[in-house]
Protein backbone atom coordinates (compact mmCIF):
# COMPACT_ATOMS: atom_id res chain seq x y z
CA UNK A 1 0.00 0.00 0.00
CA UNK A 2 0.94 3.20 -0.71
CA UNK A 3 1.21 6.02 1.53
CA UNK A 4 -1.57 8.39 2.19
CA UNK A 5 -1.81 11.91 3.04
CA UNK A 6 1.33 14.36 3.61
CA UNK A 7 3.96 14.19 6.23
CA UNK A 8 2.88 17.23 8.80
CA UNK A 9 6.29 18.22 7.99
CA UNK A 10 5.84 19.06 4.81
CA UNK A 11 2.80 22.01 5.42
CA UNK A 12 5.44 24.90 6.34
CA UNK A 13 5.66 24.28 9.92
CA UNK A 14 8.97 26.20 10.67
CA UNK A 15 10.36 27.57 14.52
CA UNK A 16 11.31 31.11 15.30
CA UNK A 17 11.52 33.13 17.82
CA UNK A 18 8.46 33.06 19.06
CA UNK A 19 8.34 29.40 19.78
CA UNK A 20 12.14 28.80 20.14
CA UNK A 21 13.69 29.73 23.47
CA UNK A 22 16.42 28.81 25.07
CA UNK A 23 15.78 26.81 28.25
CA UNK A 24 17.88 28.35 31.43
CA UNK A 25 16.68 28.79 35.10
CA UNK A 26 17.80 33.04 34.37
CA UNK A 27 13.80 32.92 33.56
CA UNK A 28 12.67 32.10 37.17
CA UNK A 29 13.73 35.30 39.18
CA UNK A 30 12.98 37.37 36.25
CA UNK A 31 9.24 35.65 36.58
CA UNK A 32 9.43 35.12 40.18
CA UNK A 33 10.45 39.31 40.61
CA UNK A 34 7.43 40.70 38.27
CA UNK A 35 4.74 38.28 39.62
CA UNK A 36 5.58 38.40 43.32
CA UNK A 37 7.93 41.15 43.44
CA UNK A 38 6.98 41.55 47.00
CA UNK A 39 7.37 38.21 48.43
CA UNK A 40 10.20 37.28 50.76
CA UNK A 41 13.29 35.84 48.39
CA UNK A 42 16.18 35.73 51.31
CA UNK A 43 16.52 35.34 55.18
CA UNK A 44 19.51 35.46 56.61
CA UNK A 45 20.13 36.74 60.35
CA UNK A 46 18.53 40.50 59.95
CA UNK A 47 18.55 40.30 56.11
CA UNK A 48 15.17 40.14 54.86
CA UNK A 49 15.11 40.54 50.70
CA UNK A 50 12.35 39.93 48.66
CA UNK A 51 12.38 38.81 45.03
CA UNK A 52 12.72 42.26 43.87
CA UNK A 53 15.45 43.57 45.89
CA UNK A 54 17.18 40.02 44.96
CA UNK A 55 16.78 40.13 41.35
CA UNK A 56 18.16 43.74 41.46
CA UNK A 57 20.64 42.51 43.07
CA UNK A 58 21.65 39.64 40.36
CA UNK A 59 21.15 42.12 37.44
CA UNK A 60 23.98 45.17 39.74
CA UNK A 61 26.46 41.99 39.54
CA UNK A 62 25.86 40.77 36.03
CA UNK A 63 26.23 44.40 35.29
CA UNK A 64 29.28 44.79 37.46
CA UNK A 65 30.84 42.03 36.13
CA UNK A 66 30.25 42.97 32.31
CA UNK A 67 31.81 46.50 33.22
CA UNK A 68 34.43 44.70 34.21
CA UNK A 69 34.95 42.46 30.75
CA UNK A 70 34.00 39.23 31.72
CA UNK A 71 31.28 37.80 29.41
CA UNK A 72 30.50 34.39 27.75
CA UNK A 73 32.51 31.51 28.76
CA UNK A 74 34.41 33.48 31.13
CA UNK A 75 34.52 31.44 34.71
CA UNK A 76 33.72 33.47 38.12
CA UNK A 77 34.47 31.71 41.19
CA UNK A 78 33.51 31.91 44.18
CA UNK A 79 33.73 30.39 47.71
CA UNK A 80 31.23 31.41 50.43
CA UNK A 81 29.33 29.51 53.19
CA UNK A 82 25.36 29.05 52.46
CA UNK A 83 25.05 33.13 52.55
CA UNK A 84 22.67 35.19 50.19
CA UNK A 85 25.85 36.62 48.26
CA UNK A 86 26.08 32.80 47.00
CA UNK A 87 22.94 32.44 45.94
CA UNK A 88 22.79 35.59 44.13
CA UNK A 89 25.82 34.67 42.01
CA UNK A 90 24.21 31.56 40.50
CA UNK A 91 21.79 34.19 38.74
CA UNK A 92 24.42 37.15 38.42
CA UNK A 93 27.35 35.49 37.21
CA UNK A 94 25.34 33.15 34.25
CA UNK A 95 23.09 36.43 33.88
CA UNK A 96 26.37 38.40 31.90
CA UNK A 97 27.38 35.04 30.18
CA UNK A 98 29.87 33.87 32.70
CA UNK A 99 30.50 30.80 34.39
CA UNK A 100 29.89 30.20 37.64
CA UNK A 101 32.06 28.27 39.78
CA UNK A 102 30.73 27.72 43.49
CA UNK A 103 34.51 26.07 45.18
CA UNK A 104 33.98 23.45 48.23
CA UNK A 105 34.92 25.34 51.50
CA UNK A 106 36.78 22.75 53.09
CA UNK A 107 39.11 22.53 50.17
CA UNK A 108 42.85 23.43 51.61
CA UNK A 109 44.89 26.33 49.63
CA UNK A 110 46.91 24.40 46.80
CA UNK A 111 43.56 22.24 45.66
CA UNK A 112 41.78 25.41 45.37
CA UNK A 113 44.48 27.26 43.55
CA UNK A 114 44.52 24.48 41.17
CA UNK A 115 40.94 24.97 40.62
CA UNK A 116 40.78 28.52 39.89
CA UNK A 117 44.06 27.91 37.42
CA UNK A 118 42.55 24.84 35.71
CA UNK A 119 39.69 26.80 35.14
CA UNK A 120 41.14 29.90 33.81
CA UNK A 121 38.91 32.34 36.72
CA UNK A 122 38.49 35.76 35.45
CA UNK A 123 36.92 36.88 39.13
CA UNK A 124 36.84 35.32 42.32
CA UNK A 125 34.33 36.27 45.21
CA UNK A 126 35.88 35.10 48.90
CA UNK A 127 34.02 35.44 51.89
CA UNK A 128 35.71 36.70 55.17
CA UNK A 129 35.63 32.90 56.55
CA UNK A 130 38.15 31.96 53.87
CA UNK A 131 40.01 34.64 52.79
CA UNK A 132 43.32 33.53 54.52
CA UNK A 133 42.89 29.65 53.03
CA UNK A 134 41.97 31.39 49.13
CA UNK A 135 44.94 34.49 49.71
CA UNK A 136 47.57 31.40 50.19
CA UNK A 137 45.55 29.84 47.10
CA UNK A 138 46.37 32.39 45.02
CA UNK A 139 50.17 31.81 45.32
CA UNK A 140 49.36 28.74 42.80
CA UNK A 141 47.66 30.85 40.42
CA UNK A 142 49.22 31.66 37.21
CA UNK A 143 47.08 34.79 36.09
CA UNK A 144 48.51 38.03 37.11
CA UNK A 145 45.03 39.73 36.18
CA UNK A 146 42.60 37.64 38.40
CA UNK A 147 39.95 40.25 40.51
CA UNK A 148 39.74 39.55 44.11
CA UNK A 149 36.22 40.57 45.63
CA UNK A 150 35.61 40.35 49.81
CA UNK A 151 32.42 39.89 50.68
CA UNK A 152 31.70 41.22 54.34
CA UNK A 153 29.95 40.22 56.22
CA UNK A 154 28.30 41.51 59.87
CA UNK A 155 27.68 37.48 60.97
CA UNK A 156 31.21 36.53 60.57
CA UNK A 157 32.26 37.51 64.24
CA UNK A 158 36.67 37.00 63.64
CA UNK A 159 38.42 39.18 61.99
CA UNK A 160 40.15 39.09 58.96
CA UNK A 161 41.99 41.31 56.52
CA UNK A 162 40.76 42.15 52.72
CA UNK A 163 42.37 40.17 50.25
CA UNK A 164 40.87 41.49 47.29
CA UNK A 165 40.76 45.65 45.58
CA UNK A 166 36.66 45.38 46.01
CA UNK A 167 34.05 44.52 48.44
CA UNK A 168 30.78 42.70 46.91
CA UNK A 169 28.25 45.52 48.27
CA UNK A 170 30.89 48.09 46.43
CA UNK A 171 31.36 45.95 43.09
CA UNK A 172 27.70 45.51 43.05
CA UNK A 173 26.86 48.42 43.81
CA UNK A 174 28.36 49.96 40.64
CA UNK A 175 26.42 47.66 38.74
CA UNK A 176 23.03 48.80 36.72
CA UNK A 177 19.77 47.02 38.62
CA UNK A 178 18.17 47.25 35.11
CA UNK A 179 20.59 45.96 34.00
CA UNK A 180 19.06 44.10 30.25
CA UNK A 181 20.99 40.73 30.42
CA UNK A 182 20.72 38.30 27.53
CA UNK A 183 19.60 34.94 27.44
CA UNK A 184 22.45 32.19 26.48
CA UNK A 185 22.68 32.28 22.94
CA UNK A 186 22.44 28.22 23.37
CA UNK A 187 20.93 26.37 26.16
CA UNK A 188 23.61 24.14 25.99
CA UNK A 189 25.70 26.83 26.66
CA UNK A 190 27.50 26.33 29.93
CA UNK A 191 26.30 27.78 33.16
CA UNK A 192 28.18 26.28 36.23
CA UNK A 193 31.46 23.94 36.90
CA UNK A 194 31.55 22.02 39.74
CA UNK A 195 34.67 19.99 40.41
CA UNK A 196 34.86 16.53 42.00
CA UNK A 197 36.28 15.64 45.00
CA UNK A 198 39.70 14.41 43.68
CA UNK A 199 40.25 11.67 46.26
CA UNK A 200 42.47 10.10 43.62
CA UNK A 201 43.92 12.82 42.16
CA UNK A 202 43.81 16.40 40.85
CA UNK A 203 39.70 17.25 40.93
CA UNK A 204 38.00 17.01 37.30
CA UNK A 205 35.47 20.20 36.29
CA UNK A 206 31.90 19.05 35.75
CA UNK A 207 30.28 21.12 33.19
CA UNK A 208 26.41 21.61 33.51
CA UNK A 209 24.21 23.77 30.86
CA UNK A 210 21.73 25.97 30.61
CA UNK A 211 18.90 23.26 29.61
CA UNK A 212 19.82 20.38 32.32
CA UNK A 213 20.15 22.78 34.92
CA UNK A 214 16.21 24.50 34.13
CA UNK A 215 14.76 20.86 33.63
CA UNK A 216 16.58 19.45 36.67
CA UNK A 217 15.64 22.57 38.84
CA UNK A 218 11.85 21.96 37.65
CA UNK A 219 11.97 18.17 38.43
CA UNK A 220 12.10 18.77 41.95
CA UNK A 221 8.83 20.71 41.64
CA UNK A 222 6.70 17.80 40.45
CA UNK A 223 8.89 15.09 41.96
CA UNK A 224 8.93 16.01 45.46
CA UNK A 225 5.77 17.80 45.33
CA UNK A 226 7.30 21.42 46.31
CA UNK A 227 3.95 24.22 46.85
CA UNK A 228 4.74 27.22 45.38
CA UNK A 229 6.23 29.56 47.88
CA UNK A 230 7.83 27.00 49.79
CA UNK A 231 10.47 27.55 52.90
CA UNK A 232 13.77 26.16 52.23
CA UNK A 233 16.27 25.82 54.79
CA UNK A 234 20.06 25.59 53.38
CA UNK A 235 21.21 22.43 55.21
CA UNK A 236 23.11 21.70 51.84
CA UNK A 237 26.04 23.03 50.63
CA UNK A 238 25.24 25.58 47.69
CA UNK A 239 28.21 24.66 46.54
CA UNK A 240 27.56 21.08 45.89
CA UNK A 241 26.18 20.14 43.00
CA UNK A 242 24.65 23.87 43.01
CA UNK A 243 22.81 22.65 45.55
CA UNK A 244 21.38 20.29 43.46
CA UNK A 245 20.23 23.11 41.55
CA UNK A 246 17.37 24.17 44.33
CA UNK A 247 18.63 28.21 43.87
CA UNK A 248 16.94 27.73 40.67
CA UNK A 249 14.12 25.90 42.28
CA UNK A 250 13.44 27.91 44.81
CA UNK A 251 13.24 30.94 42.14
CA UNK A 252 10.79 29.35 40.17
CA UNK A 253 8.41 28.47 43.44
CA UNK A 254 8.67 32.09 44.40
CA UNK A 255 9.98 30.67 47.50
CA UNK A 256 12.10 31.39 50.39
CA UNK A 257 15.60 30.47 51.13
CA UNK A 258 16.51 30.70 55.00
CA UNK A 259 20.30 30.86 54.29
CA UNK A 260 22.69 29.53 57.60
CA UNK A 261 26.56 29.72 57.59
CA UNK A 262 26.90 26.47 59.59
CA UNK A 263 25.00 22.83 59.85
CA UNK A 264 24.48 22.30 63.62
CA UNK A 265 21.45 20.97 65.10
CA UNK A 266 20.68 24.07 67.33
CA UNK A 267 20.18 26.61 64.84
CA UNK A 268 18.31 23.80 62.30
CA UNK A 269 15.52 23.21 64.84
CA UNK A 270 15.27 26.64 65.64
CA UNK A 271 14.97 28.15 62.06
CA UNK A 272 12.35 25.50 61.26
CA UNK A 273 10.53 26.58 64.03
CA UNK A 274 10.71 30.00 63.74
CA UNK A 275 11.27 30.72 60.11
CA UNK A 276 8.32 27.67 59.33
CA UNK A 277 10.97 26.03 56.81
CA UNK A 278 9.08 23.18 54.84
CA UNK A 279 11.47 21.91 53.02
CA UNK A 280 15.58 21.07 53.52
CA UNK A 281 17.91 18.86 51.96
CA UNK A 282 21.06 16.99 53.75
CA UNK A 283 23.32 14.18 53.62
CA UNK A 284 22.59 10.89 55.87
CA UNK A 285 25.28 12.34 58.43
CA UNK A 286 23.02 15.43 58.60
CA UNK A 287 20.12 13.39 59.53
CA UNK A 288 21.55 11.09 61.59
CA UNK A 289 22.73 14.33 63.37
CA UNK A 290 19.46 15.36 64.11
CA UNK A 291 17.77 12.15 64.87
CA UNK A 292 19.99 11.68 67.76
CA UNK A 293 20.78 15.49 68.87
CA UNK A 294 19.68 16.08 72.87
CA UNK A 295 17.76 18.76 71.80
CA UNK A 296 15.74 17.11 69.36
CA UNK A 297 11.67 18.07 69.12
CA UNK A 298 9.22 15.25 69.62
CA UNK A 299 7.68 16.75 66.81
CA UNK A 300 7.92 19.80 64.29
CA UNK A 301 4.39 21.36 64.68
CA UNK A 302 3.96 21.47 60.94
CA UNK A 303 4.79 19.17 57.81
CA UNK A 304 8.53 19.16 56.85
CA UNK A 305 9.60 17.53 54.33
CA UNK A 306 13.54 16.16 53.76
CA UNK A 307 15.49 14.63 50.98
CA UNK A 308 18.37 13.48 51.58
CA UNK A 309 21.31 11.61 49.13
CA UNK A 310 24.69 10.37 49.57
CA UNK A 311 25.81 6.99 50.98
CA UNK A 312 22.76 4.75 51.18
CA UNK A 313 20.71 6.18 54.30
CA UNK A 314 20.63 3.47 56.62
CA UNK A 315 16.50 2.69 57.41
CA UNK A 316 17.33 3.22 61.03
CA UNK A 317 18.19 7.25 60.34
CA UNK A 318 15.32 7.53 58.30
CA UNK A 319 12.92 5.81 61.04
CA UNK A 320 13.85 8.36 63.49
CA UNK A 321 13.52 11.39 61.41
CA UNK A 322 10.46 10.20 60.45
CA UNK A 323 9.59 9.67 63.88
CA UNK A 324 10.01 13.31 64.71
CA UNK A 325 7.46 13.67 62.24
CA UNK A 326 9.74 14.82 58.75
CA UNK A 327 8.90 12.94 55.71
CA UNK A 328 11.78 11.76 54.34
CA UNK A 329 12.48 11.22 50.29
CA UNK A 330 15.43 9.59 49.78
CA UNK A 331 17.34 10.53 45.94
CA UNK A 332 20.37 9.49 44.01
CA UNK A 333 23.27 11.54 41.96
CA UNK A 334 26.31 12.33 40.85
CA UNK A 335 28.19 15.51 40.29
CA UNK A 336 28.07 14.63 37.10
CA UNK A 337 23.87 14.80 36.74
CA UNK A 338 23.94 17.98 38.39
CA UNK A 339 23.21 16.10 41.84
CA UNK A 340 19.71 14.03 42.17
CA UNK A 341 18.85 11.91 38.94
CA UNK A 342 17.15 9.44 40.95
CA UNK A 343 14.45 9.26 43.29
CA UNK A 344 12.70 6.89 45.66
CA UNK A 345 8.83 7.56 44.17
CA UNK A 346 7.03 7.28 47.17
CA UNK A 347 3.71 4.58 46.51
CA UNK A 348 0.16 5.09 48.57
CA UNK A 349 -0.31 1.41 48.46
CA UNK A 350 3.08 1.47 51.08
CA UNK A 351 1.28 3.76 53.85
CA UNK A 352 0.00 0.96 55.60
CA UNK A 353 3.12 -1.06 55.99
CA UNK A 354 5.14 -1.26 58.87
CA UNK A 355 7.37 1.57 60.45
CA UNK A 356 10.54 -0.54 59.28
CA UNK A 357 9.56 -1.54 56.58
CA UNK A 358 8.73 1.82 55.21
CA UNK A 359 12.12 2.61 56.25
CA UNK A 360 13.47 0.09 54.01
CA UNK A 361 11.29 0.97 51.05
CA UNK A 362 12.74 4.39 51.48
CA UNK A 363 16.36 3.73 51.73
CA UNK A 364 16.52 2.39 47.94
CA UNK A 365 17.40 4.59 45.55
CA UNK A 366 14.42 4.06 43.19
CA UNK A 367 13.28 5.11 39.90
CA UNK A 368 14.54 7.82 37.22
CA UNK A 369 13.20 11.55 37.77
CA UNK A 370 11.52 13.98 35.96
CA UNK A 371 14.54 15.24 33.87
CA UNK A 372 16.37 12.00 33.59
CA UNK A 373 15.55 9.80 30.20
CA UNK A 374 16.65 6.62 31.62
CA UNK A 375 18.38 4.60 34.23
CA UNK A 376 19.27 1.38 33.41
CA UNK A 377 21.45 -1.56 35.64
CA UNK A 378 24.13 -3.70 33.54
CA UNK A 379 26.28 -6.70 33.83
CA UNK A 380 29.55 -5.47 34.28
CA UNK A 381 30.58 -8.14 31.73
CA UNK A 382 28.39 -8.76 28.69
CA UNK A 383 26.51 -5.12 29.14
CA UNK A 384 22.75 -6.41 29.03
CA UNK A 385 20.69 -5.45 31.60
CA UNK A 386 20.67 -7.36 34.61
CA UNK A 387 17.47 -9.74 35.88
CA UNK A 388 14.74 -7.43 38.00
CA UNK A 389 15.43 -9.64 40.73
CA UNK A 390 16.82 -7.97 43.43
CA UNK A 391 19.93 -9.92 43.48
CA UNK A 392 21.63 -9.71 40.27
CA UNK A 393 24.54 -6.79 40.17
CA UNK A 394 25.64 -4.01 37.73
CA UNK A 395 26.50 -0.99 37.01
CA UNK A 396 24.64 1.93 37.23
CA UNK A 397 24.31 4.08 34.28
CA UNK A 398 22.22 6.90 32.91
CA UNK A 399 21.13 9.40 30.48
CA UNK A 400 18.93 12.39 30.11
CA UNK A 401 19.09 16.18 29.76
CA UNK A 402 20.71 16.37 33.19
CA UNK A 403 23.56 14.79 32.77
CA UNK A 404 27.25 16.62 32.44
CA UNK A 405 28.25 18.20 29.06
CA UNK A 406 31.64 16.47 29.65
CA UNK A 407 34.97 17.41 32.34
CA UNK A 408 36.80 20.53 31.35
CA UNK A 409 39.85 19.59 29.42
CA UNK A 410 39.93 16.27 30.30
CA UNK A 411 38.84 14.46 26.87
CA UNK A 412 40.26 10.89 28.62
CA UNK A 413 38.29 10.74 31.23
CA UNK A 414 34.88 12.55 29.39
CA UNK A 415 35.14 8.96 27.03
CA UNK A 416 35.61 7.04 30.01
CA UNK A 417 32.31 8.47 31.85
CA UNK A 418 30.18 8.02 28.55
CA UNK A 419 30.07 4.61 27.63
CA UNK A 420 27.06 3.40 24.23
CA UNK A 421 25.42 6.74 25.17
CA UNK A 422 24.74 5.99 28.49
CA UNK A 423 27.15 7.96 31.63
CA UNK A 424 28.78 4.92 33.43
CA UNK A 425 28.14 6.16 37.49
CA UNK A 426 30.87 3.46 38.69
CA UNK A 427 28.28 2.36 41.08
CA UNK A 428 26.53 -0.94 41.72
CA UNK A 429 22.97 -1.93 42.14
CA UNK A 430 20.51 -4.36 41.91
CA UNK A 431 16.98 -3.79 40.40
CA UNK A 432 14.02 -5.40 42.02
CA UNK A 433 10.87 -6.42 40.49
CA UNK A 434 9.12 -3.56 40.73
CA UNK A 435 11.78 -1.91 38.69
CA UNK A 436 13.31 0.23 41.54
CA UNK A 437 17.20 0.26 41.89
CA UNK A 438 18.93 -0.04 45.01
CA UNK A 439 22.58 0.38 45.67
CA UNK A 440 24.62 -2.02 47.20
CA UNK A 441 28.09 -0.15 46.85
CA UNK A 442 30.72 1.78 44.29
CA UNK A 443 32.59 -0.60 42.08
CA UNK A 444 35.67 0.40 44.31
CA UNK A 445 33.67 -0.32 47.64
CA UNK A 446 32.44 -3.81 47.14
CA UNK A 447 33.89 -6.64 49.57
CA UNK A 448 35.33 -9.48 47.60
CA UNK A 449 36.14 -12.14 50.05
CA UNK A 450 36.04 -15.38 49.05
CA UNK A 451 35.09 -15.02 45.58
CA UNK A 452 31.58 -13.83 47.25
CA UNK A 453 30.78 -9.96 46.76
CA UNK A 454 29.36 -8.42 49.94
CA UNK A 455 28.09 -5.00 50.06
CA UNK A 456 29.59 -2.67 52.69
CA UNK A 457 26.20 -0.57 52.51
CA UNK A 458 24.17 -3.83 53.75
CA UNK A 459 26.80 -4.38 56.63
CA UNK A 460 26.28 -0.83 57.34
CA UNK A 461 22.61 -0.59 57.47
CA UNK A 462 23.03 -3.76 60.28
CA UNK A 463 25.38 -1.75 62.12
CA UNK A 464 23.07 1.08 62.33
CA UNK A 465 20.24 -0.84 63.92
CA UNK A 466 22.56 -1.61 67.12
CA UNK A 467 21.75 0.63 69.88
CA UNK A 468 24.99 1.76 71.05
CA UNK A 469 26.32 2.75 67.01
CA UNK A 470 26.30 6.45 66.07
CA UNK A 471 28.41 6.47 63.11
CA UNK A 472 29.63 2.72 61.07
CA UNK A 473 31.77 2.65 57.81
CA UNK A 474 32.54 -0.54 56.40
CA UNK A 475 35.73 -1.11 54.12
CA UNK A 476 37.74 -3.83 52.83
CA UNK A 477 40.82 -5.17 54.60
CA UNK A 478 43.18 -7.48 53.05
CA UNK A 479 43.22 -10.84 54.25
CA UNK A 480 46.20 -13.75 53.42
CA UNK A 481 43.15 -16.70 52.99
CA UNK A 482 39.66 -14.58 51.97
CA UNK A 483 41.40 -12.08 49.87
CA UNK A 484 39.56 -9.22 51.39
CA UNK A 485 37.10 -8.97 54.96
CA UNK A 486 34.95 -6.40 55.88
CA UNK A 487 36.23 -3.91 58.71
CA UNK A 488 33.96 -1.87 60.11
CA UNK A 489 34.68 1.57 61.81
CA UNK A 490 32.65 2.62 64.32
CA UNK A 491 31.48 5.55 66.26
CA UNK A 492 29.45 4.49 69.80
CA UNK A 493 26.68 7.14 70.42
CA UNK A 494 26.77 9.46 73.55
CA UNK A 495 27.57 7.54 77.03
CA UNK A 496 27.06 4.65 74.64
CA UNK A 497 29.24 1.44 75.50
CA UNK A 498 30.23 -1.67 73.16
CA UNK A 499 33.07 -4.07 72.38
CA UNK A 500 34.02 -5.13 69.08
CA UNK A 501 32.95 -8.87 70.06
CA UNK A 502 29.55 -7.19 70.70
CA UNK A 503 29.32 -5.90 67.56
CA UNK A 504 30.57 -8.75 65.49
CA UNK A 505 28.19 -10.49 68.07
CA UNK A 506 25.01 -8.79 66.66
CA UNK A 507 26.00 -8.42 62.87
CA UNK A 508 26.23 -12.12 62.80
CA UNK A 509 22.97 -12.38 64.08
CA UNK A 510 21.23 -9.99 62.37
CA UNK A 511 22.83 -11.38 58.39
CA UNK A 512 24.62 -14.10 57.06
CA UNK A 513 27.79 -14.59 59.17
CA UNK A 514 30.31 -14.08 56.64
CA UNK A 515 29.14 -10.60 55.57
CA UNK A 516 29.45 -9.89 59.29
CA UNK A 517 32.94 -7.50 59.73
CA UNK A 518 35.78 -9.72 60.73
CA UNK A 519 37.43 -6.27 62.38
CA UNK A 520 35.76 -3.50 64.16
CA UNK A 521 37.91 0.09 64.94
CA UNK A 522 36.02 2.71 67.10
CA UNK A 523 36.85 6.38 66.05
CA UNK A 524 35.43 9.15 64.43
CA UNK A 525 34.54 8.70 60.95
CA UNK A 526 36.64 11.15 58.50
CA UNK A 527 34.48 13.28 55.81
CA UNK A 528 34.09 15.41 53.12
CA UNK A 529 32.58 19.09 53.34
CA UNK A 530 29.34 17.34 52.11
CA UNK A 531 28.94 14.54 55.08
CA UNK A 532 30.07 11.78 52.98
CA UNK A 533 32.23 10.00 55.12
CA UNK A 534 35.99 9.48 53.03
CA UNK A 535 35.78 5.60 52.85
CA UNK A 536 39.61 5.82 50.58
CA UNK A 537 40.72 6.82 54.02
CA UNK A 538 39.43 4.09 56.15
CA UNK A 539 40.78 1.79 53.30
CA UNK A 540 44.08 2.82 54.16
CA UNK A 541 43.83 2.46 57.82
CA UNK A 542 42.77 -0.82 57.24
CA UNK A 543 45.10 -1.25 55.39
CA UNK A 544 47.48 -0.60 57.80
CA UNK A 545 46.02 -2.27 61.12
CA UNK A 546 47.15 -5.95 61.81
CA UNK A 547 43.96 -7.14 63.15
CA UNK A 548 43.30 -11.17 64.54
CA UNK A 549 40.58 -11.99 61.72
CA UNK A 550 39.16 -15.31 63.03
CA UNK A 551 38.31 -18.29 60.27
CA UNK A 552 34.50 -18.14 59.69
Amino acid sequence: MGRSGANIYENGLDVGEANRVALTPLTFIRRAAEVHPDAPAVVYGDVRRTWAQTYARCRRLASALARHGIGRGDTVSIIAANIPELFEAHFGVPMCGAVLNAINIRLDAQSIGFILDHAETRAVIVDPEFADTVEAALSFVHSDDLLVIDIEDDTFDESSEPIGTKTYEAFIGGGDPDFDWQMPADEWDAITLNYTSGTTGNPKGVVYHHRGAHLNALSHIVDWGMPKHARYLWTLPMFHCNGWCFPWTMAALAGTNVCMRAVRAEPIFRLIETERVTHFCGAPIVLNMLGSAPEAPDGFGHAVKVMTAGASPPAAVIARMEAMGAEVTHVYGLTETYGPAVICDWKSQWNGLSADERARLKARQGVANTALDRIMVTDPETREPVVANGEQLGEVLMRGNNVMRGYLKNEAATGQAFRDGWLASGDLGVVHPDGYIELKDRSKDIIISGGENISSIEIEDVLYRHPAVHEAAVVAQPHDKWGETPCAFVTLADGATATADEIIAFCRGNMATYKAPRTVIFTDLPKTSTGKIQKFVLRQRANELIADQPEP
